[in-house]
């Protein structure tokens, strides 16, 4: 593996068969994400972007190409990799700080450990007094909280994230946002994280990939020198406006091109 690579995935294709037709999801995708770097894949509606974190996180296997991590190849799910999805993927029967404890427990953890381990995890997604609360007694937004501190809890190589926070309403999504930022600015996990949001790919990234409508490629990469730590007020700067720009016209492209091709 190359030094300061954390994740590289190597010409990754998938093409999904139905009905006797071949449909290609994503096609000979190369990327390299480095060591404790925030890197985001955003892209137009149905161009693959969930397609490639899944194959990442190894609940789907690519038709070709390989994912490494570390080195070492990804074949299925691992401890090693953390996942968060939009939808709220919490045990209903199992207290907010149960769920955390929930994959410390099933690796074996002493007792004592899993609760110091959860209630630090509590602390940093700002839940505390919420600690015996059942999902059904917590926001939407809340709800995503726990669900990122249990990813991190059990202290993954590598964050996934696919669009997290896609079915918050705007304000909490904003709230959301910030709370990441500050979680990944303390910890310094690698994080892969996918959205449609271009301003909240901005405001979270120091790299985002660009893809193209299906079958989705790598069209472009924007670094995201913006300064750290980062709050909301950053959202209304020239800087962070211009990149927001280019990102937009970027999509924009694409977008008109999978309608270019509908006609």
């Amino acid at each position: 593996m190359e030094e300061g690579i954390k994740l590289h995935i190597h010409n990754v294709s998938k093409i999904y068969h139905s009905d006797g037709n071949e449909v290609a999801a994503i096609d000979e995708i190369d990327l390299k994400i480095r060591n404790k770097e925030f890197a985001t894949i955003l892209g137009p509606s149905g161009c693959g972007k969930s397609t490639l974190l899944r194959i990442v996180a190894g609940l789907i296997k690519p038709t070709r190409g390989v994912v490494r991590l570390d080195g070492n190849v990804i074949s299925g799910p691992g401890q090693d990799r953390g996942m968060v999805f939009q939808s709220y993927t919490l045990f209903p029967w199992l207290t907010v700080k149960e769920n955390i404890q929930f994959g410390l427990e099933i690796s074996g953890m002493p007792k004592v450990k899993q609760e110091e381990i959860a209630q630090e995890f509590v602390e940093k997604v700002g839940l505390e007094g919420f600690e015996r609360t059942y999902p059904k007694g917590l926001s939407g937004g809340m709800k995503q909280r726990v669900a990122i501190a249990r990813a991190l809890a059990n202290n993954p190589a590598i964050l996934l994230l696919d669009e997290p926070f896609g079915a918050l309403d705007a304000q909490t999504r904003a709230l959301m946002q910030e709370l990441l930022t500050q979680v990944w600015e303390e910890l310094h996990k690698t994080i892969l994280f996918v959205t449609h949001d271009v301003e909240e790919a901005i405001f979270l990234s120091d790299r985002v990939f660009i893809m193209t409508a299906r079958p989705g490629k790598i069209k472009a990469e924007i670094d995201i020198t913006l300064e750290r730590p980062r709050s909301y007020e950053l959202k209304s700067t020239e800087a962070f406006l211009n990149l927001k720009k280019q990102a937009l016209t970027l999509i924009r492209e694409e977008a008109i091109k999978a309608t270019q091709r509908k006609g």
